[in-house]
């Protein structure tokens, strides 16, 4: 059995509170990860397209400030 397998197991036994707060524990868990890839991408030079395309859109007039 894997561990995904065997998590999915302990799951369907918790109550419905003890659900609830895994619910919300994961949820802040998933939430901190997405932050430390999202900082690690950054730090890379990953999202620079971005930015770049954003100052290109403004400068050819095809956004506002609004």
């Amino acid at each position: 059995m894997s561990t995904v397998e065997q998590l999915e197991e302990a799951l369907r036994r918790l109550s419905p509170d003890e659900r609830a707060a895994f619910r919300a524990w994961y949820a802040q868990f998933d939430a901190e990860e997405w932050d430390r890839q999202f900082e690690a991408d950054v730090t890379a030079g990953r999202l620079d397209w971005l930015a770049d395309e954003a100052r290109n859109n403004r400068q050819e007039g095809r956004c506002t400030d609004r």
